[in-house]
């Protein structure tokens, strides 16, 4: 096939707290970025140093993360309606590094359709799931 990866490409509305949230929380790398400079011909970014859009890898998936300019700012929520679903060998195992990172669950891990589910929402309300498979019963939550 020609397709070979679908890569999500978030808009935010501060990149320091989500490279916060995706990097020192989640453990995703920085593989790309881009900072704006005079040569790039972008007048309407503030040539403050500062990285506009990246590419993030943990294991083999990957986001794009771009911040919104101050008068692009949306008015509606962002992430409403998105959740990315992150396929792993061990999620309970995730689960318990985001923990040790700070990160906050939007509740307990639990078991849907044969998967644990370790649910997590970013800054900006675009919700992710990291998900392994399992035997534990339908509707267990983890309890640690």
């Amino acid at each position: 096939a020609n397709v070979k990866l679908v890569v999500p490409f978030f808009g935010v509305t501060n990149m320091e707290a989500s490279l916060r949230f995706y990097m020192d929380g989640l453990g995703f790398k920085m593989k790309r970025s881009w900072i704006p400079d005079q040569a790039d011909g972008q007048d309407e970014y503030k040539l403050d140093g500062r990285i506009r859009w990246c590419w993030l890898e943990l294991g083999e998936a990957a986001i794009m993360l771009q911040e919104f300019l101050p008068e692009r700012q949306p008015k509606e929520l962002l992430g409403a309606g998105v959740n990315l679903c992150f396929q792993c060998d061990d999620a309970l195992a995730l689960c318990r590094e985001f923990k040790a990172r700070g990160i906050q669950m939007r509740r307990s891990p639990f078991v849907g359709n044969g998967l644990w589910v370790v649910p997590v929402t970013d800054p900006d309300g675009y919700r992710m799931e990291f998900s392994s498979p399992t035997d534990a019963p339908e509707d267990t939550e983890l309890k640690e």
